[in-house]
């Protein structure tokens, strides 16, 4: 039967180690050109409604699955399809709010373990929504962080904000007047904001700075200006193909020129050791996000595995030949 999880079965099974050690492997496998990887797709239909679906397999581990979402009214709805790919047995049915915002974290995470300075102690972090809790909490447990500062436009949740992410990380996270403020100092520099417009300015970068920048996942979208990414020495992406499509900084910064996108990198090649990231303290590296398939499946697994372990989670009788009957 196939195991129905729910928001609260994944709150309470998913760590965000246990999340960043699945995306790095997963990564791994994705640079050793083991995994299959679509890239998402959105269909539109009338009063602004999304359906959102992408998809990935990983024969290593002999799983399948996809991703499907709908975006309506302001409202998000996720859901992850876990199959075995031997056989097409579906064996779990996994909500995915809270398993796409600890996933999107720990790729952050990943990047930062491998492109920003051994160093680093300090950061900045634009941004004061539910996504940005978990890229904080992601680099807190890669980097021993000394100190924070956080901004967002709204008083109230910036506040809040950081007093919830001070208890989280044991790292006190100081609120700053303004994103400027919040980037000069950092050496590593998280932008997790749902706007359309610029939030970081490349003038404001410290050289061997490290940016993690997530929030824009559209063409349209972008929070750096064209000064930042020119100015990172290496660029790195999730996916090519699906950055080519949606990385809004890095479209709208490279224009009309392809020739950047041949010095772009994959992640996954520098997890796996195939080309080289950061190669001295004082290159600026950015890492842009734009969420793939291949996080999903790998930490849906887990799940998965660790719901069955325990005995939790629903089963709901799909395709049970004894029902049918």
């Amino acid at each position: 039967m196939t195991l129905l999880l729910s928001e609260a079965d994944v709150r309470a099974l998913l760590t965000m180690p246990l999340a960043i050690e699945a995306v790095e492997e997963s990564l791994l496998l994705q640079g050793q050109g083991k995994l299959s990887l679509q890239p998402r797709r959105r269909m539109k239909v009338p009063e602004k409604t999304l359906l959102h679906y992408m998809a990935a397999g990983d024969p290593v581990h002999d799983y399948l699955g996809m991703k499907i979402y709908v975006s309506a009214g302001g409202v998000v709805r996720f859901v992850v399809v876990l199959c075995r790919s031997t056989t097409g047995e579906m064996l779990a049915l996994i909500e995915a709010d809270a398993l796409g915002q600890i996933r999107t974290g720990a790729a952050s995470g990943v990047a930062t373990k491998y492109l920003a300075n051994a160093t680093a102690r300090t950061l900045g972090i634009v941004g004061t929504g539910y996504q940005a809790r978990t890229q904080l909490e992601a680099v807190a447990a890669i980097r021993p962080l000394e100190r924070v500062r956080a901004f967002g436009r709204d008083p109230e949740r910036r506040a809040t904000f950081c007093r919830e992410m001070t208890a989280k990380i044991g790292v006190e996270v100081q609120p700053a007047n303004s994103a400027e403020q919040t980037v000069r100092e950092a050496e590593i520099v998280i932008t997790a904001t749902s706007g359309m417009h610029v939030v970081l300015e490349g003038t404001w970068l410290l050289p061997g700075s490290h940016i993690n920048a997530i929030g824009a996942n559209f063409a349209q979208k972008r929070e750096l200006d064209d000064a930042a990414v020119r100015r990172a020495d290496v660029v790195a992406v999730d996916s090519l193909e699906q950055a080519k499509m949606e990385a809004g900084d890095l479209i709208q910064a490279y224009g009309e020129d392809e020739s950047p996108w041949n010095s772009t990198l994959e992640l996954s090649g520098i997890v796996a050791g195939k080309v080289k990231g950061r190669t001295s303290a004082n290159q600026i590296t950015l890492f842009k996000s734009i969420g793939i398939a291949t996080w999903d499946l790998a930490v849906a697994a887990r799940v998965y595995e660790l719901a069955k372990g325990r005995g939790m989670g629903t089963h709901i009788p799909l395709w049970d030949v004894s029902v049918v009957k």
